[in-house]
């Protein structure tokens, strides 16, 4: 049984930092991307990140470059999203993803979702003014 589990979320003030985490249970991130998505209130689900388990290599949306990083473990399975100088704007329910086996082009391509064969089940990020 595959599961993804997402944590990290929580509230915290403009300007603030939080790290995501998406552990993988019942199948490995190598040969895969891992992207997280993020939904606002009364809007569309967004790709925001996405690494390659094979070799590491990274894609950001403009918003989040330089701000946020994404970085995995592949010991734990686990893939973290580091999100710094957090805006009010960010406030999100936030889900990794991962791909099938060998499904393993990044770029803007990361939010077409249907690539997705495996979500978890979303964390909430509050980022207040």
């Amino acid at each position: 049984d595959v599961q993804l589990q997402a944590s990290g979320g929580g509230l915290v003030q403009a300007g603030g930092s939080l790290r995501l985490s998406c552990t993988a249970s019942g199948v490995s991130f190598d040969s895969s991307i891992i992207s997280w998505f993020r939904q606002a209130p009364g809007k569309a689900r967004e790709a925001v990140s996405g690494i390659s388990g094979s070799d590491g290599s990274t894609y950001y949306i403009p918003s989040v470059k330089g701000r946020f990083t994404i970085s995995k473990d592949s010991a734990k399975n686990t893939v973290f999203l580091q999100m710094n100088n957090l805006h009010p704007v960010d406030t999100a329910v936030y889900y990794c993803a991962a791909t099938g086996l060998y499904d393993v082009c990044l770029g803007p391509t990361i939010a077409v979702e249907s690539r997705y064969d495996y979500w978890g089940q979303g964390t909430l990020v509050t980022v207040s003014s």
